[in-house]
């Protein structure tokens, strides 16, 4: 469907509802865009310190936007979901849909919240979902609302950690799914100083392109990952490769950077998402599956190429061996430690026998205890590098970029590094005697 006509309108009255990652970029985003947005969330003490101007989260630029917010009085944040709804022209869902057993994802917030706050909206107002759902999430939200006079509208996410606020103010685009063209232009109205395209498309193809499109960068990235393998073993540099390859428009030079594995707090969760969607339906969808099942083995790669370069034989054991590692979140600028290629890695040195210690910009032992993986965590990379075997970079953070390879060689025991993001200056790792192995580089 063609886009409908943005035009600028005075503030809109917007609830939104669950302060995760989602809901408090798109609170503090809406607000800087001039509408007024009240903020809900179950719990108290994120309530209180978001109220304070204090993040939740690590997130660049959002800090700022969240303290604007406030001090313009369009933003402010309240317990509890029905408190957030009062006079509210637009209802944005942005709660957790954590992947179950199976693969599929857990809707119980979602529809608890509707539920909840169905008796209190505003004749004609609009129900968003925003959280990340699977098909036929908008009726199910509509059903369990039990309104006949509000509309329910998907308009998916596509927000990257670490870039999530310019990705809301400058996205690629702005997908609406609604059952008519009145409610898809209201909502488009909501983002009319946003620049980008608008997607008007009905609810069910708007669920769709959102798995869509993560399943689809969770492909190209497995695809980069084994082509970087063969990069190895054929003697080819995998950088050079890619960019030869990403000069082609049709394939693009985004997500052409091979590393240890993909992961965070989507890709893996809506790739099987759309992989149980798939097989729901009755098709069975090999391909996802083998992108998948590509990811796990770039994790044993990965861990197996530092175990080697630590002197432990394919199968040996690795005890008394000391790892260093530079990076734990699943990627830079982002303190989210959900499904880190970084954790996968490490998971599997530990498992083999080897001591771990580990430094990340934004990750202290404490955010570390309750994943129950016994590595050390200390605040210095170069106190990580002590005495240890081989050091593995496995988070792309730059600080890592600028570090004294001089030091990290006199501070480990051997001088050999695993730089699983190639991010460390080779000429540096040759001048200073490094043994050296990456990602797609022999």
């Amino acid at each position: 469907m063609a886009s409908p006509m943005r035009t600028p309108t005075p503030g809109k009255r917007v609830a939104v509802i669950g302060a995760g990652y989602v809901g408090i970029t798109t609170a503090v985003c809406f607000a800087h865009l001039g509408h007024h947005v009240v903020c809900a969330d179950i719990e108290p003490d994120k309530i209180a310190a978001l109220s304070r101007g204090e993040l939740t989260h690590f997130e660049p630029g959002l800090g700022d936007l969240l303290t604007e917010g406030l001090a313009s009085g369009r933003l402010r944040f309240v317990l509890g979901a029905t408190a957030a709804v009062d006079g509210a022209e637009f209802i944005y869902l942005c709660l957790p849909t954590p992947m179950l057993g199976d693969g599929r994802p857990n809707l119980s917030a979602l529809v608890d919240v509707a539920d909840e706050v169905g008796p209190h909206l505003a004749p004609n107002a609009i129900v968003v979902n925003k959280s990340t759902v699977p098909v036929g999430a908008t009726r199910l939200v509509a059903a369990h609302l039990g309104r006949g006079d509000v509309a329910v509208v998907s308009n998916p996410e596509f927000l990257r950690e670490g870039a999530a606020v310019n990705d809301f103010m400058h996205p690629d685009r702005v997908v609406i799914g609604a059952d008519d063209s009145a409610t898809a232009i209201r909502v488009a109205e909501l983002f009319a100083d946003v620049p980008g395209a608008v997607v008007v498309t009905d609810p069910v193809s708007a669920e769709t392109i959102k798995y869509a499109a993560n399943a689809f960068l969770a492909t190209k990235l497995s695809f980069v990952n084994a082509l970087a393998a063969v990069c190895e073993s054929v003697g080819a540099d995998a950088d050079d490769v890619l960019l030869g390859v990403g000069y082609d428009r049709r394939v693009g030079r985004e997500f052409l950077r091979p590393g240890p594995g993909w992961g965070g707090s989507c890709f893996p969760k809506d790739t099987r998402a759309l992989l149980h969607m798939a097989n729901d339906a009755g098709y069975e969808f090999g391909l996802l599956q083998a992108v998948l099942d590509a990811n796990d083995e770039q994790f044993d790669r990965t861990a197996s190429k530092v175990l080697k370069l630590a002197g432990v034989a394919p199968g040996g054991d690795a005890t008394g061996v000391t790892i260093a590692a530079w990076g734990l979140t699943f990627k830079a600028d982002t303190d989210d430690l959900r499904d880190s290629p970084a954790l996968e890695v490490l998971r599997r040195v530990v498992a083999a026998g080897a001591t771990v210690r580990a430094y990340d910009p934004v990750i202290n032992a404490a955010r570390m205890e309750p994943l129950g993986l016994s590595i050390e965590v200390v605040d210095d990379p170069y106190a990580a590098c002590e005495g240890a075997a081989v050091l593995t970079v496995l988070t792309e953070w730059d600080e890592f970029r600028h570090l004294d390879l001089a030091k990290v060689a006199t501070t480990l025991a051997e001088r050999r590094v695993v730089d699983t993001r190639n991010v460390l200056d080779r000429n540096q790792l040759v001048r200073h005697r490094f043994v050296s192995d990456n990602i797609g580089r022999r």
